[in-house]
């Protein structure tokens, strides 16, 4: 685990909040010089702590509308039906998440699609019909009551 200060935590939180801010910004809101500030996000950036940018777009504004989640049971356990299985996920760009379970399924996926007939496609002509793949289930999202990819900083306070 990298060593962060207080001063760390709130450049690392501002810039979640915003991640086109200025080391001036930065510095305003870390309580540092502009220098300091440049020099510890990029120790950041190279201790991989920060890693990396990206425009967060509006998924319903470019008419993407369904999100779903996606349990999956594999055939069999093995180590090679897994790696087929993780190579499909990679190769899917519907696909936004995957993650791999304890308990009933093998893995979760969150997928981001136009409409109904896509989420169709993708399980019965994507998974469903992959070797690796046994059982499918997928759960359509009605309303999202949160989303955010920002981590609990708070939790890592050095005061």
């Amino acid at each position: 685990m990298i060593s962060i200060d207080s001063f760390d935590l709130r450049i690392l939180a501002a810039l979640q909040d915003d991640g086109r801010l200025t080391n001036q910004e930065l510095a305003d809101i870390a309580g540092l010089s502009a220098s300091q500030c440049s020099r510890r996000r990029m120790r950041l950036e190279q201790d991989g702590v920060i890693a990396g940018y990206r425009a967060q777009l509006a998924s319903q504004a470019l008419g993407f509308e369904l999100i779903a989640f996606i349990q999956i049971t594999l055939a069999t356990h093995s180590p090679d039906n897994a790696q087929k299985f993780r190579a499909l996920v990679n190769r899917v760009d519907d696909i936004q998440e995957a993650y791999a379970l304890t308990g009933d399924s093998d893995y979760l996926l969150k997928v981001v699609l136009r409409d109904l007939n896509s989420l169709s496609d993708i399980v019965n002509n994507v998974l469903m019909p992959h070797q690796s793949v046994a059982h499918v289930r997928s759960s359509i999202v009605l309303d999202r009551l949160k989303e955010s990819a920002k981590l609990p900083l708070a939790s890592l306070s050095t005061d």
